[in-house]
């Protein structure tokens, strides 16, 4: 029972400052996006995709080598080796964030030139070379307070950056804005490079007090380096690869989507609003996922480790049940509610049909994270990565074949697919490993004919508000309490076995 208490702790911790975190920036980004629009959120898109492939880089697999090696040595009451293997990955983290710096450095022109076509000039895109060891050494710390169970220290250093990143995109903004795109994206990510060195700074310290108690008095064995090597070197050829391949997507869309008729200001707005207004909505509630999947990589290593496979299919086949639930219902809110929410959020209906649109992935979406969370765990990082980049690959090519005959629509088709192919293969993946069960009737059809019949009776019983925003957050309320009391009446005893699962 300490370790189900231990893994809940933890979670709700995460997923407490997950949620204010991703709710702050989520009104953040809506505040930034009302300020500048959807070209120059467009055009901060596209940049950003170049900063993620960078941090791809900088960090090439170091965080989950590092909690996975942990996770392994503390199991086994190797503490010295553990921290040492946690020194030799921040070696590494910083001699990749330099590489990855300078490698950015020499691409700037060609993706100034040609990829953003003159949009912004290559200062946007060396500002981001500033922040990269911080990141990676950073990402180590945080895989090192994942394997011990002190995910909460990590989760105060991102509070604390988020915190850093909106007084300063405030602050810079207020002189950028009048001054066009390209100050306005220089702005936003001088802003994220500071906070992410303040981070850096928090998470170190956290870090140096909590190794304290750990005797280190023998040198880092070769065979842990060669360990590190073997699990962080394919992830990074695998990682550079995807990310690589992602910011090729991003960059083809505007350009494809210039093909179908727009200009290429247009296409831009078009992927702005797509990428930076409509997906950030349908993924903010992913964050109670996504919490609880970063701590399902070390409690997988150290089942497997111990070689208990019966009850890596118990906890998978639980973890499964729960995120369908929690997902059919999110993404019902969506779909029924999407008029709402972007009157609410953007104070508009102009991305309202690409909510509703894009609600049905949401299942999709969270229970693929989970599975991710799951494969990592047992070791199968390449074969992730492997999945993304082959939906990747389709996914490029249905871009550069069919947008610029079918235009949005075509983009829209390509998000459908990348979605459903990710999620089949991830399925299989973990199926090859893990002979799980998912309930088709409780896990899926129960949920989805309460989410009806819960906005059936939420459609009843509305109340008139003066605000949108007031009359959205009650039908919400109402939609969540119906659904969860339908499920109750049906018997979900998800609670009582979630913790069985967990006993030693």
């Amino acid at each position: 029972m300490r370790k189900a208490k231990i893994f809940l702790i933890n979670g709700v911790i995460l997923t407490s400052t997950s949620l204010l975190t991703r709710g702050a920036g989520l009104i953040f980004n809506i505040y930034i996006a009302n300020q500048v629009g959807s070209t120059a959120i467009g055009i901060f898109s596209l940049i950003m995709s170049v900063y993620n492939f960078a941090i791809t880089v900088a960090t090439s697999g170091l965080s989950i080598s590092c909690t996975c090696i942990v996770s392994e040595e503390f199991e086994k009451k190797n503490y010295i080796t553990g921290i040492k293997a946690v020194r030799t990955c921040k070696i590494f983290a910083l001699l990749l964030g330099i590489f990855a710096g300078f490698f950015i450095i020499l691409l700037a022109p060609i993706i100034s030139k040609f990829w953003l076509k003159g949009a912004v000039s290559n200062i946007p895109i060396y500002t981001i070379a500033l922040g990269l060891p911080f990141i990676s050494i950073s990402s180590v710390i945080g895989g090192y307070f994942s394997s011990v169970g002190k995910s909460y220290k990590s989760a105060i250093a991102q509070t604390f950056e988020l915190t850093i990143k909106m007084i300063a995109s405030i602050i810079f903004l207020h002189f950028a804005i009048p001054k066009g795109v390209e100050a306005i994206c220089i702005s936003l990510i001088l802003a994220d490079v500071i906070s992410e060195i303040f981070s850096f700074s928090l998470n170190s310290i956290f870090y140096t007090i909590d190794k304290r108690k750990y005797c280190q008095t023998r040198n880092m064995p070769i065979q842990m380096k060669r360990k590190i090597f073997n699990i962080a070197f394919p992830i990074a050829i695998t990682s550079c690869i995807k990310s690589g391949l992602s910011s090729l997507k991003q960059f083809l869309i505007p350009l494809r989507l210039e093909l179908s008729g727009l200009t290429y200001s247009m296409a831009v707005s078009q992927y702005g609003l797509i990428s930076g207004m409509v997906m950030p909505v349908l993924l903010f509630a992913n964050v109670f996922i996504t919490s609880f999947s970063g701590l399902l990589v070390p409690e997988f290593s150290r089942l497997l480790a111990g070689e208990n496979y019966n009850r890596l299919k118990t906890v998978s086949n639980t973890i499964f049940q729960i995120t369908f639930i929690f997902s059919i219902c999110i993404g019902s809110i969506f779909f029924f509610y999407s008029d709402e929410i972007s009157l609410a959020i953007y104070q508009n209906l102009e991305s309202a049909k690409w909510i509703k649109i894009l609600a049905p992935l949401v299942l999709l979406m969270y229970v693929d994270n989970i599975v991710d969370g799951i494969l990592k765990g047992i070791n199968e990082q390449v074969g992730v990565m492997c999945c993304n980049i082959i939906d990747l690959l389709v996914t490029i090519c249905i871009i550069f074949f069919l947008v610029p005959k079918m235009g949005i629509i075509g983009y829209i088709f390509s998000i459908f697919v990348s979605e459903i192919l990710n999620f089949v293969i991830s399925c299989f993946q973990l199926r090859h490993r893990i002979k799980y069960h998912i309930r088709l009737f409780k896990s899926i059809l129960i949920p989805m004919c309460a989410s009806f019949l819960a906005f059936l009776v939420t459609d009843i019983f509305t109340l008139s508000f003066s605000s949108v925003l007031y009359s959205l957050i009650f039908k919400i309320c109402v939609f969540s309490a119906v659904y969860v009391g339908i499920l109750f009446l049906v018997n979900y005893k998800v609670k009582s076995r979630f913790f069985s699962f967990f006993r030693d």
